[in-house]
């Protein structure tokens, strides 16, 4: 969004504005949280510390009273101290309990977040506590009907105060650790305050010469913000005397900045006319050039492929003539033998190449059907298996289950399978692996033909599409330049992946039928 210079000056000083008030709520928000840690702390947890030490005091009296009824001797005595312990103690302890469960409820209500899962520990301590003491309860009324005999044996007495000693251990040690973990709590929160307090004080500070920064840089900018009008006078006087290298420069989003840009756009637009002509003009030219020399090698493929027949077909006459020729020595006949099989190879290979410049000069139109890729591939590889096997190359073969059907021109996609396939086994001059996968997606088939060779640089991979561009001695540069033609002319793509060591994948994509 283009704001205006006014504007932006406006929104300097609002920022200013705004910084200082984000200090006094920032110092107005730690007040507030400040007041809530206090109330946590002396409206929670130390009444609840309180609880606990009143619980560990009662428990601890009434194990002295334990001790003290094991220890008398005279049964009325000891039957008046049981009547005073089942009276009393029970109800203290319940109430005393559902007291500290109560407060653990209201400080849960009141605390923050962070500060839950405590709290409910705590319940759940007390919960534990609670359920504690009533086994306790009928330990100490099974000790307290043994007592109640006359004359108590050793035996029975010691039977059944081991279990009522367990549980007062026990029990006297939960209390403890809860009492202790309220201690360790109410530290915890006392010495964060503390600390938090200390940073509080020290981001107000921090905050206030933060404020006055940003007043300074928003009067600073401000002045800034309005320098670039006399750049842009003496630019607008360079452009007006015909200087159009002449560049602004003015940075900005304001209505000087974006002025000074039309400026310097304007001047640049001339010079990129300037230089779009030209290079049109050699496009042009480079155009004019390779149609001549497409015309040229098609008049000179053309007249070159009727001699080579007939040199073909007199050297295949010659070959049937050697056959029932005699010669003074057998290696006079390897000789003869030997240079007409040399001709024929160069002649086919002149044949080859003359067909690949016919094929780029004047393509023909692909007639499309709906081609079983499949089949077609099955049909390439069986007949450049034995070339294949030569070369110690070993073909895997990864087909969609679903024969893919593509819109294609049987023949001319034969010709492009089998010059990818003669690639890969010339990248592969060691032997290697082959693999042949097809996919099959919403609207084209796709052919990935992955070998495991040499691999091309990015230098090499981005000019392989080239007419005549080639890494081979013997190769005319047209192969590659064909199939990406042929594709085309399909409506589909060749795509290459390739890197140095890492082999090539070449990826045909074809319209589905």
């Amino acid at each position: 969004m283009k704001l205006s210079l006014a504007t932006r000056i406006f929104l300097g000083y609002a920022v200013v504005l705004a910084t200082f008030g984000a200090v006094s709520l920032f110092s107005v928000a730690e007040l507030h949280r400040n007041r809530l840690e206090i109330r946590l702390v002396s409206q929670g947890y130390l009444q609840l510390s309180q609880d606990a030490a009143a619980l560990e005091s009662f428990h601890t009296n009434q194990e002295k009273d334990t001790e003290r009824l094991l220890e008398e001797g005279s049964v009325e005595t000891r039957r008046a101290l049981i009547r005073l312990a089942r009276l009393y103690f029970p109800s203290l302890m319940t109430e005393r309990l559902q007291a500290a469960k109560t407060r653990a409820g209201e400080v849960r209500t009141m605390a923050p977040t962070g500060e839950v899962h405590f709290v409910q520990d705590l319940e759940s301590r007390l919960g534990e506590l609670s359920n504690r003491y009533q086994s306790y309860g009928r330990a100490a009324e099974a000790v307290f009907t043994v007592l109640s005999n006359e004359k108590p044996t050793a035996e029975e007495v010691a039977r059944a105060t081991s279990e009522l000693r367990q549980q007062e251990s026990s029990i006297g040690r939960d209390i403890r650790f809860l009492r202790a973990a309220l201690s360790n709590r109410i530290r915890e929160r006392v010495d964060g305050a503390e600390d938090r307090e200390r940073r509080t004080g020290l981001a107000i500070i921090t905050l206030s010469v933060l404020a006055i920064g940003v007043g300074l840089g928003a009067t600073a900018w401000s002045a800034r913000t309005l320098r670039p009008v006399r750049t842009l006078i003496e630019g607008v006087s360079r452009i007006g005397r015909g200087d159009y290298s002449a560049q602004l420069g003015v940075r900005g989003d304001d209505e000087v900045a974006v002025l000074a840009r039309e400026f310097d756009a304007m001047a640049r637009s001339l010079q990129a006319r300037e230089a779009q002509l030209k290079a049109q003009a050699e496009a042009l030219m480079r155009a004019e050039q390779l149609a001549a020399v497409g015309r040229i090698s098609a008049q000179v493929a053309h007249e070159v492929r009727n001699p080579l027949s007939s040199i073909g077909l007199n050297v295949e006459l010659m070959q049937d003539a050697f056959e029932r020729a005699t010669f003074e020595s057998p290696v006079d006949a390897r000789e003869a033998r030997e240079l007409l099989a040399a001709v024929t190879r160069e002649v086919d290979r002149l044949t080859e190449v003359t067909e690949q410049y016919l094929r780029m000069a004047r393509p023909p139109q692909p007639s499309l059907e709906p081609t079983d890729v499949t089949e077609v591939l099955a049909s390439v590889l069986d007949f450049s298996r034995e070339e294949l096997e030569r070369a110690h190359v070993e073909v895997v073969r990864e087909l969609a289950e679903a024969p893919p059907q593509a819109l294609a021109d049987e023949g001319q996609l034969r010709q492009v399978f089998l010059n990818l396939l003669r690639n890969a086994r010339e990248a592969m001059p060691d032997g290697g692996r082959l693999t042949i996968a097809t996919r099959v997606h919403e609207r084209q088939v796709e052919v990935a033909i992955q070998d495991t060779g040499r691999g091309m640089s990015e230098a090499v991979r981005s000019r392989i599409f080239e007419p005549f561009f080639t890494t081979k001695e013997d190769g005319t540069g047209l192969g590659l330049a064909v199939c990406q033609q042929i594709l085309k002319a399909h409506g589909g793509s060749l795509g290459c992946q390739s890197e140095p060591g890492q082999g090539t994948t070449f990826s045909v994509r074809l319209p589905r039928a």
